[in-house]
């Protein structure tokens, strides 16, 4: 089959309060430097003529989104398609416009402004039915409550072990320059923060942040036309479980399991851990971080505890960009995973760089309690 690169990335440094600073800024500012990056235009023959973009109407009060971004991102008069996913599945959706021959270069880029809504919870009631979920307040905190217990109950995950992966988060986030929560803390401290949405506390929370960032991805004939060593997309996947909590079992890992298989399957990985040298996980909150490792296959079910204990994300090296708990907004935090990743292929990392990194995992979800997840596998 013919292969697809991203070339390079571009990203935007996370921050809790961007108020001086439009989405469209942001935008044109990671523009700038991906074109600095690769020298690509738009030019209608040889450059980029199609353009995706990943935006929320929500977040950004008004319908259409990407309609506000068009002039920032080159797709004026050009063709530009919105991914109003999580946005991990725009990496997914250019990847097969490039394979079905529509395309042969396109640039994607993301953005979410957390803070210009009165509350992000708000904004996730929205996600629910409703009639029946949205009237009782149901959001992706207070579900991830629920899961947090669920899971408690069946791997034996403990406030000192979610304080264990909050620590080391903020550890790597402080080598991180796009990082926003860099301020160290140690396990009492977490441990003792205050109770959110029982057993979730306000440390093991992901900050809220601003953000943006941007992709060029292109066809393995054009590749070297923008980078002298691109990272090869050699696996994708992604499933969605049932849309009513009461019909899934939400301490199962159903979909993310099913979305890894297909990701795993298309790079002819059989073991990840024998495959993978570096994972990044989408990790809202503190106790998704040891359940979705649970979903990638990286420990059995049921002993993702265990695994923090073990030193297992350090092990397989783990949300070395500090992951979500660092601060990435929710609707491109996959692609934050994702660029972190395509760095650390690349060798580009600066003072988080992994040795000997040569194939990596990333994964992604939205929808509460992880009801959809995405799995991509990135290559030198």
């Amino acid at each position: 089959m013919k292969r697809v690169a991203i070339c390079a990335v571009a990203q935007h440094k996370c921050d809790s309060n961007l108020w001086h600073k439009r989405f469209q800024g942001m935008l044109l500012d990671v523009l700038e430097e991906m074109q600095e990056q690769t020298g690509f235009d738009f030019d209608e023959d040889s450059g980029v003529r199609n353009i995706i973009t990943c935006s929320d109407d929500v977040f950004d009060a008004r319908t259409i989104s990407d309609n506000g971004v068009t002039d920032v991102v080159g797709a004026h008069y050009r063709g530009e398609e919105k991914m109003a996913q999580e946005g991990l599945n725009g990496i997914g959706y250019a990847m097969a416009s490039i394979l079905a021959g529509h395309d042969d270069v396109i640039y994607l880029a993301g953005h979410c402004k957390e803070s210009q809504p009165e509350s992000r919870n708000m904004c996730t009631n929205l996600a629910y039915d409703p009639f029946y979920c949205r009237p009782m307040g149901l959001d992706y905190l207070n579900v991830a409550g629920l899961q947090a217990r669920a899971y408690m109950q069946k791997s034996g995950l403990t406030q000192e072990q979610m304080a264990k992966v909050v620590v080391r988060a903020r550890q790597w986030a402080a080598r991180n320059p796009y990082a926003n929560a860099i301020e160290q803390v140690e396990v009492g401290e977490v441990m003792s923060s205050p109770m959110v949405c029982d057993p979730i506390k306000s440390l093991h929370i992901y900050p809220v942040s601003d953000g943006a960032v941007g992709f060029l991805l292109a066809s393995e004939e054009r590749a070297h036309e923008f980078s002298d060593n691109p990272v090869w997309i050699t696996g994708f996947g992604s499933c969605m479980d049932s849309y009513f909590m009461g019909d899934r079992d939400i301490a199962s890992n159903f979909a993310l399991k099913k979305a890894a298989g297909r990701a795993y399957k298309m790079a002819g990985i059989k073991d990840p851990k024998k495959a993978i040298d570096l994972v990044e996980v989408m990790d809202c909150y503190a106790y998704q971080q040891p359940m979705w490792l649970e979903g990638l296959d990286f420990c059995k079910d049921g002993k993702g505890a265990k695994f923090i204990d073990d030193s297992g994300p350090a092990k397989y090296n783990v949300n070395l960009s500090g992951g979500m708990l660092a601060g990435n907004p929710l609707m491109i935090g996959g692609l934050y995973r994702a660029a972190e990743a395509v760095l650390q292929l690349k060798g580009e990392a600066g003072e988080h760089q992994a040795s000997d990194v040569k194939r990596a995992v990333v994964q992604s979800t939205t929808g509460g309690a992880g009801q959809f997840h995405t799995a991509l596998v990135l290559e030198q």
